[in-house]
């Protein structure tokens, strides 16, 4: 793997990363069941103030310590170095509705990319104190503990998460889809934050974990976590996922095969929305 340059003060991306994410937790926390300013992005899609305030607060850091570094963020979009070889991808509070509801599941989650392969990831859940980590080629761990996909082989018994997303048509394809599953496998989560969807479906939590509607601030760190964790990550049809997919199925090999076998020809899997 190539070596990521050192920050400006000789510190690696991880070092940099790690104490960042655990600051910005800290921010949601204290914010956490308080007065929120709440605006609409769209029907189910909202941003709150803490939003921009933890998005600023980590970009900053970011830019000081990776100045040649590009940046795409939630909120803010594209910024840094528009050439650049390597790209911090951050979503500052993934579970938004969660958090505005007094709902404690969401994260801080954020990546580095070098080109479209992801390669160093973190998501950090405050409420738990659990940081889920992973860098190309060195595994993936929650807490400095190695963690793994489930190694579960039995559909019938899989616990299966996901959620609902932004486009109600795809939302109503994955609950038809679910509909078609039950009661064919243990349970259904739906969690709020795909971010710590994901990152449980990499620690085993979930058996599976599947998604139809993401943006890479969504999905980078799941990407990278996954491998690492020894799970299979697609798009929603099996094949080859990157940044830009705007869906994701994450398990084993065995789950995902079949997955794809019992929801084949369903809607949620062919739609081009």
């Amino acid at each position: 793997m190539n070596t990521i340059p050192l920050s400006s003060d000789g510190k690696t991306p991880m070092e940099v990363v790690r104490p960042l994410v655990l600051d910005a937790g800290q921010i949601l926390l204290d914010w956490f069941d308080k007065d929120l300013k709440i605006e609409r992005k769209g029907r189910a899609d909202i941003v709150t103030n803490v939003d921009y305030e933890v998005e600023e607060f980590l970009l900053s850091r970011l830019r000081h310590a990776y100045p040649d570094f590009g940046i795409l963020a939630e909120e803010s979009g594209a910024g840094g170095e528009s050439n650049a070889e390597y790209t911090w991808i951050v979503d500052p509070l993934d579970g938004t509705r969660n958090f505005s509801i007094g709902v404690p599941l969401f994260a801080v989650t954020l990546a580095l990319a070098r080109g479209d392969e992801v390669v160093l990831g973190v998501t950090y859940d405050p409420n738990r104190r659990e940081l889920f980590t992973a860098e190309r080629g060195s595994g993936a761990f929650l807490n400095d503990e190695p963690i793994r996909v489930s190694h579960g082989l039995d559909f019938d018994a899989a616990v299966i998460g996901t959620d609902m997303g932004y486009s109600d048509a795809m939302a109503t394809y994955a609950l038809q889809l679910l509909d078609r599953l039950w009661p064919g496998m243990q349970a259904i989560r739906i969690m709020g934050s795909a971010a710590l969807g994901l990152a449980y479906a990499a620690s085993g939590r979930l058996d599976l974990y599947f998604h139809h509607h993401l943006s890479p601030w969504d999905i980078a760190a799941g990407i990278v976590l996954a491998h690492e964790a020894g799970g299979v990550v697609t798009d929603r049809n099996g094949g080859p996922i990157t940044l830009s997919t705007p869906n994701i199925l994450l398990s084993n090999a065995a789950l995902q095969a079949e997955f794809l076998r019992r929801t084949e020809g369903l809607p949620w899997r062919n739609a081009t929305e």
